[in-house]
This record gives structure tokens, C-alpha cells and sequence, in this order.
């Protein structure tokens, strides 16, 4: 049955009167929170980004309003972690800004040392398709047999949950080669069919683990190369500078570390060379 156009509105708008209002003491709240937890700044423009995210958890609290949520989380740990996964932004796909991956391939894995395994660290994975991808060049360049590493970290453990499983929508795979994709991903059937799943093997090579850029628990050993892409562009100006700072002290001396196409290290650092655009060598 086709409802009147009238009576459609009226059920949009009282929809959205049903909706809580996010208020600006509650969203101050929000943006202290995330700030304290990650060191993320959410911008006045985030507003319906943070309501429409804490909405459905609303709903399923049974709770009518932003305020007591923000007493919630203050009070439960585990409510508290889940506000971080909903606002921490979590957009990648497969082989996101190429030319990295072409860079990594070309001049740096040639020059790595044949006496020790290359150790990598995709320090912002989100869902996992960064990891994923480097663990196929990686696999391709040296071969299963080779003694290569990757850690794979992020503040949220639903992503990183998400990312362990390395499965995915068929639609996903758009940017993975074709020959990579064959070799390296397992097309679902039945109730799977419409996703893909990375092989073992390539999942076994990646360590997931929860890492906090803003207050960094260090490695046990160094890495050659450090993936810290599209993170610092939500970091204040001093965060940026505290972050750098420790990300560099996970990289080996002449190790590299790449960023964002639209982020840069100037003003950041005084202990990287740039090699080239968002592409930097530690020689500090």
C-alpha cells in the first residue's frame, strides 16, 4: 500500500523528533573523551558524525539521552572502549594510494638486508586491507619461504577483531590484481558466497595488536618500514609532533616511514629526509 504524501512526512518527522538531541555540553563531552583516549580532535563539523554513531548504541542501552551515555562510559571500561571503536574513523580499502606500494617494492625491499627478516608495521589498520596488501607484495617479492614480519596495530579491537579474520565483501577485492587475487583470497560459496577470505598462510604472517599512537607501548625490535597513513591529519599540532616522534623511535636508523598523499612530516620532525612526497627516511 502506497502511503499519502502527507502521512509520509509525518512519519520522517516524527522520527526525527524521537531522535536524541546531541547538546554541546554532551558533545564537549565526546570530544574530551576521544581526545583523552586517542588523542583524536573532533572538529565542531563532527557532530552528526558522533550522534549517528552513538545513536544505535543509545538504542540498545535503552538510554534517551547522549548525557547519561557520556556518565556511562565514564564509569564502565568496557562502554568505554566501545565509544572509542564507533568514533575512531576507520576508511581504507586494498592497495590505497598505489605509489607506496610501488615505492616499497622498487627501491626499498631491494635495499633491506639478506641477514635479517623484513619487519614491517601498518601502524593505523584498521579493517586490515593495508597489512593484507603489503603481506601480498611482500609474499610475491620474497616468497612464503622468506622470514618476513608484519604487525598490524590500531586503538580499535573492532576493527582489528574484523581485520584478524581477513573476511570481506566480494566487492573489496576491486583494486587487488587479478593473478593476486587468485593466488592469495578464497571466493566464498553458499551462505559465504559474495565475500572472500585471505588465505592462512598470508593471515598467519600478520600479528594484530592494539596500539594507542598517542601514548605508544614500544616494540620488542625495530622496524624497517613504518605505514602511518591517513592518521595524523585527526591529531592536533602537538599530538602530530608526540606521535612522530614515537613513531620514529620504532624505526631502525635509514628505516622509512610513509604517510598520507595529504599529510607531510614538515614542522613534525628534524629526523627524516624526504625521499619523496609523503615518503621519509629516519636519520635520527
Amino acid at each position: 500500500m502506497t502511503l499519502p504524501t502527507c502521512w509520509k512526512n509525518s512519519i520522517v518527522i516524527q522520527a526525527a523528533l524521537t531522535q536524541p538531541v546531541l547538546d554541546d555540553k554532551s558533545f564537549q563531552g565526546f570530544q574530551s573523551l576521544i581526545f583523552a583516549a586517542a588523542g583524536i580532535h573532533l572538529s565542531d563539523a563532527k557532530r552528526s558524525m558522533v550522534a549517528g554513531r552513538l545513536a544505535k548504541r543509545l538504542k540498545i542501552l535503552g538510554q534517551s539521552d547522549y548525557r547519561t551515555y557520556l556518565e556511562r562510559i565514564k564509569r564502565d571500561p568496557v562502554e568505554h572502549q566501545l565509544a572509542v571503536n564507533l568514533l575512531t574513523t576507520n576508511e581504507t580499502w586494498f592497495f590505497r594510494e598505489s605509489k607506496h606500494f610501488d615505492f616499497l617494492r622498487n627501491h626499498i625491499l631491494p635495499n633491506l638486508s639478506s641477514s635479517a627478516p623484513c619487519r614491517i608495521w601498518s601502524a593505523a589498520c584498521s579493517s586490515g586491507e593495508e597489512p593484507y596488501s603489503i603481506a601480498m607484495l611482500l609474499d610475491d617479492y620474497f616468497g612464503s619461504s622468506s622470514d618476513w614480519q608484519i604487525s598490524a596495530s590500531d586503538i580499535s579491537t573492532r576493527v582489528l577483531e574484523a581485520a584478524s579474520q581477513g573476511h570481506y565483501p566480494l566487492a573489496r577485492a576491486e583494486h587487488i590484481p587479478e593473478a593476486w587475487l587468485k593466488r592469495y583470497c578464497l571466493r566464498g560459496t553458499g551462505e559465504y558466497d559474495g565475500s572472500f577470505l585471505m588465505n592462512r598462510s598470508l593471515r598467519s604472517r600478520i600479528h594484530f595488536c592494539q596500539k594507542n599512537l598517542d601514548n605508544l607501548e614500544t616494540f620488542s625490535k625495530p622496524f624497517d618500514v613504518v605505514f602511518l597513513r591517513n592518521v595524523l591529519i585527526y591529531f592536533s599540532p602537538e599530538t602530530k609532533r608526540k606521535v612522530v616522534a614515537a613513531v620514529l623511535s620504532q624505526l631502525k636508523p635509514g628505516g622509512i616511514l610513509m604517510v598520507g598523499h595529504s599529510e607531510t612530516l614538515n614542522g613534525l620532525s628534524t629526523s627524516v629526509q624526504t625521499l619523496a612526497p609523503s615518503i621519509y627516511r629516519k636519520t635520527g
